[in-house]
């Protein structure tokens, strides 16, 4: 079973950050959930493993300290 990482891990994360924000410009609110509801199942199949997925549910989940 592998580890939900939590550390950061992505490569340029501002430049990611701005390519998620470009990817919203324009977009209604309705539009820019339904785009993240999107984003998120298409990443959660990328994933695949339901203990990763539901380690990520609850990492969201808890109140930040």
């Amino acid at each position: 079973m592998a580890d939900l990482k939590t550390a950061p891990n992505i490569a340029a994360p501002d430049d990611f950050y701005a390519d998620l924000l470009a990817a919203h410009e324009g977009l209604t609110k309705a539009e820019s959930d339904a785009f993240n509801a999107r984003l998120i199942l298409i990443l959660s199949n990328h994933v695949g493993d339901r203990e990763i997925l539901r380690a990520a549910l609850a990492a969201a989940a808890a109140p930040k300290k």
